[in-house]
């Protein structure tokens, strides 16, 4: 029981008493003027008459606002669970459609991983046809080729460069021996030619 509840009867329990106190008097019959007429009745019971029907009315009225207040509670509530079911609805919706997205992304991903990775093996593949084409064998053969063409072309130099010696020593006459100095009186050594031939004058 509430304090208000509490509070409620014992205000009714105290004008009780009052009007069981004064019954006698309550009941003396008095000439009452109804602006129009006048009439003969007890006082007393007359605003007791009174104040049950205020009292009557007053809670009629309260019966009728806490009704009006409970109805209108139970369309709030009823609203708020059919936008919380909307909204609940909305979300497992945007968390469809996020999943949907992911799962797009997750296969585009895929498919580009898939094509990366076939177009790498394709690329081993033309690198493996060209290797099988052009054999390492081959490209050391092409390079020994080219080692002994420049080796022949050296020795080809080489051959000319003492064909010009020999040629431009073939006139080649010795001083005398008096215009000699005298360090060099001393016979010298025969100069040889490349190809191990005395040169003339000096036999």
């Amino acid at each position: 029981m509430s304090l208000r509840t509490l509070f409620f009867l014992l205000i009714c329990a105290a004008i009780a008493t009052f009007v069981g106190v004064n019954w006698t008097e309550m009941n003396r019959p008095t000439d009452l003027s109804l602006i129009f007429t006048h009439v003969t009745a007890p006082l007393g019971l007359v605003l007791v008459g009174l104040m049950v029907l205020l009292f009557v009315v007053f809670v009629g009225v309260m019966a009728y606002t806490q009704g009006t207040v409970l109805m209108e509670t139970r369309r709030h509530a009823k609203e708020l669970a059919a936008q919380r079911e909307l909204a609940d609805k909305a979300e497992a919706s945007r968390f469809t459609d996020l999943r949907q997205h992911l799962d797009q992304e997750v296969a585009r991903l895929t498919d580009a991983v898939e094509r990366q990775k076939q177009d790498t093996m394709s690329r081993i593949d033309r690198a493996e046809m060209g290797l099988r084409e052009r054999p390492v064998d081959a490209e050391i053969g092409r390079l020994a080729d080219a080692v002994e063409n420049h080796n022949r072309d050296l020795h080809s130099r080489v051959d000319r460069l003492e064909m010009g010696l020999r040629e431009g020593l073939a006139g080649y006459i010795p001083a005398p021996a008096s215009v000699r100095p005298a360090a060099l009186e001393q016979p010298a050594a025969a100069p040889v030619d490349p190809v191990g031939q005395v040169t003339p004058g000096h036999e």
